[in-house]
């Protein structure tokens, strides 16, 4: 049976996924609504255990959140046996996640140069390329979902944003915090080596 994270882990988490974001793209990183996850965040602030930059309108945690951040992980997980189960799809996943920083690279550059996307053919075969990874990523995450329910969202919204690209939104494959197809892949990995307790350097996944 999925275990189901509680909706102020949910949003406390998806603060610290993100790093800094506005209250919009955490109630999206934590498939909340917006006015639950800012209840959320009022409280986390009342707590200082986050802080929001006014200027920029982004919530951020305080090095005191970050600490209660891992012991409410640790909670929202409970034992290793989360990590047995989570295991072999994530090794999937690895494995996919290899072919996705390849193919980002593609769509990125074309004969070493960087790519103007002023040559169509080559952009739908990169993105033709996109769209068959998402189908076999799609029951990675549902699988890893049945395990761990708040990473069934991942699925749904890597599906949109890959929608978004086929129909011609270049800058939502490999764009920078702007929920692209890349940000949200980012996010899915972080919270898997979050989650799992994992370190990203020593594993050699990015």
């Amino acid at each position: 049976m999925s275990h189901a994270s509680d909706p102020f882990f949910r949003t406390f988490h998806a603060v610290r996924i993100k790093g800094f974001a506005k209250a919009e793209t955490i109630a999206e990183v934590a498939d909340l609504p917006l006015a639950v996850v800012s209840e959320h965040l009022d409280g986390l602030q009342q707590r200082e255990w986050a802080m929001f930059r006014e200027a920029r309108q982004l919530w951020q945690l305080t090095p005191v959140g970050r600490d209660e951040h891992r012991v409410a992980l640790a909670s929202d997980v409970g034992g290793g046996h989360l990590f047995d189960a989570l295991a072999p799809a994530y090794g999937e996943f690895l494995a996919i996640n290899e072919r996705f920083k390849e193919l980002c690279g593609d769509w990125q550059l074309r004969q070493a140069q960087p790519n103007d996307h002023s040559d169509a053919v080559y952009d739908r075969s990169v993105i033709d390329r996109l769209v068959a990874l998402d189908r076999e990523v799609a029951p990675v995450v549902q699988q890893m979902g049945d395990v761990l329910s708040r990473l069934v969202p991942y699925g749904p919204r890597l599906a949109r944003t890959c929608q978004r690209v086929v129909e011609g939104e270049t800058n939502m494959f490999t764009g920078v915090m702007c929920g692209s197809y890349h940000d949200v892949w980012m996010e899915l990995h972080e919270d898997l080596i979050l989650t799992q307790g994992l370190d990203r350097v020593t594993e050699g996944s990015y």
